[in-house]
């Protein structure tokens, strides 16, 4: 269950972080729902989108160790 929301968590802020870092870059400003609460440069979404990763990728080796 823990690997389940450690995994989420990571997807959600992964996305959260691409969606932000791509909108200020192709688009007007960032995308997603961060911008609504924070200014968040654009080295900032894209932290936020390694964090995210990196959790997501725990989250899913924890659940495979789990299952073995």
């Amino acid at each position: 269950m823990k690997d389940e929301i450690i995994l989420t968590i990571g997807w959600v802020t992964a996305i959260q972080g691409g969606l932000g870092a791509a909108g200020r870059h192709f688009g007007d400003g960032p995308w997603g729902l961060l911008h609504r609460w924070w200014d968040v440069p654009t080295t900032g979404y894209l932290a936020i989108l390694l964090v995210g990763a990196v959790l997501a990728v725990a989250g899913e080796s924890a659940k495979r160790r789990a299952r073995a």
